[in-house]
């Protein structure tokens, strides 16, 4: 049997809070222990995205990002009256998720807010390009809206991590509306929060253009051609 839609948005939104909870708490926590490092927030952000898409995956396909659903949409593998209420969901469980980490903050955290590091446009072309590279991974390893798989679900994450532990410092390496927009509204910090919006909305967009380009086309051989018209020249 198929999930409910209901039942798909209530995984929509359990991914993103565990996605928040782990994700931008392990930065949070780092902030105030100095315990975990960079390279230990990068890895907890990959880690919780393979246990999300393999313990969620078969249910909603473990999106729990507003630029995957919408790309998936875009690619005509998602139906278009499911984008909005995956998009209130996954935001909604963002909200829960960060909400959830400010009680272990402490006063004043920014809650894993990602913020530019430099120039605001050079933050835009980081994360689309990030957005862009993760999406055209996940189109790659994935034949439907859904990202199940072993394989898959760890193309994905070690995305997500590798992405992380590199662009990190530059920008937070966000590629989710969601996972930006839930800090920011709990800890009131929007500076440049629109960067996070159109940079990975872009990027996930650009990804399903060039995926289409790379779709294997099945080739019309010489052989196939010469058949075609003896049966031309015969009907003639």
């Amino acid at each position: 049997m198929q999930p409910t839609l209901r039942t798909c948005l209530l995984a929509e939104m359990l991914g993103t809070a565990i996605l928040l909870i782990f994700g931008t708490g392990a930065a949070v926590v780092d902030a105030q222990t100095h315990a975990l490092g960079h390279g230990g927030v990068a890895a907890a952000f990959g880690l919780v995205v393979f246990i999300i898409i393999q313990s969620l995956g078969e249910t909603s396909g473990a999106h729990v990002n507003p630029a995957v659903t919408v790309a998936f949409w875009a690619m005509g593998r998602f139906e278009g009256r499911r984008v909005l209420p995956y998009v209130l969901a996954q935001l909604a469980g963002a909200a829960i998720g960060s909400g959830l980490v400010k009680l272990i903050a402490t006063p004043g955290s920014d809650l894993g807010a990602t913020l530019p590091a430099h120039d605001t446009l050079q933050a835009l072309g980081i994360e689309t390009f990030l957005t862009f590279w993760l999406m055209l991974v996940i189109f790659r390893v994935t034949s439907g809206s859904k990202e199940v798989g072993m394989l898959a679900g760890l193309a994905i994450s070690v995305t997500v991590a590798l992405e992380a532990l590199v662009a990190g410092p530059l920008t937070g390496a966000s590629m989710n509306p969601a996972r930006s927009l839930a800090p920011a509204l709990l800890s009131g910090i929007w500076t440049d929060w629109w960067v996070y919006v159109v940079g990975p909305v872009a990027g996930a967009l650009l990804a399903v253009a060039v995926d289409a380009r790379l779709q294997l086309r099945p080739a019309v051989s010489a052989l196939s051609t010469s058949a075609v018209a003896a049966v031309a020249e015969g009907e003639a």
